[in-house]
């Protein structure tokens, strides 16, 4: 990555704009990875595309109040929810007009969860995320960073000040609380 990005997040979270248009070209391809890794699964043409959620997710976070980023992950990670949230909101629109969903058993291993039929899993996760994070913010955002963001667990202990282990510990509780929470919601 070039040696220029830490720079430009500075330059963007203090409120310089033109920051923001740099940047985009450079992590572009990342982003666009992590959309696509997001929407495997998705039948073609029926759905957001991997471009369209690359360039709404990063317009809302260079649209928002200046953020004092903390180097590639934090952004990355920020993005990653930002996707997240994107893709939720298009999954309550997909339910309040379809009024239902498939009933397919929900992987948090594997990363094909925002299929079309899924709409109903993805607001389980959501609601079953906010609880967690009122139980246990550190749990939450572990999750946050492994399943949205695409962190391995060194990132995540690095980013968060944590052991790997407590990590691992954090990530497979959570896990096991978020099957049981989802289980109930569907």
């Amino acid at each position: 990555m070039p040696a220029d990005v830490g720079g430009l997040l500075r330059q963007l979270g203090e409120g310089d704009g033109e920051a923001g248009s740099r940047l985009q070209p450079i992590l572009y391809r990342e982003l666009r990875r992590l959309a696509a890794h997001y929407l495997r699964g998705e039948r073609r043409g029926q759905t957001i595309q991997p471009t369209e959620l690359v360039h709404e997710a990063y317009l809302r976070l260079i649209g928002q109040e200046p953020v004092g980023w903390r180097g590639r992950s934090h952004f990355m990670a920020m993005a990653a929810i930002s996707m997240r949230r994107i893709l939720v909101e298009r999954a309550r629109k997909k339910m309040a007009e379809k009024r239902g969903g498939g009933g397919e058993k929900l992987a948090l291993d594997g990363l094909d969860l925002f299929a079309p039929q899924r709409s109903s899993e993805i607001l389980a996760l959501d609601e079953a995320l906010d609880r967690l994070a009122q139980l246990s913010p550190r749990q939450s955002r572990v999750v946050e960073l492994k399943f949205f963001a695409g962190l391995s667990f060194d990132e995540i202990a690095e980013m968060e000040r944590l052991s790997l282990r407590t990590v691992k510990y954090d990530w497979n509780a959570a896990r096991a609380w978020l099957h049981r929470e989802i289980a109930r919601a569907i």
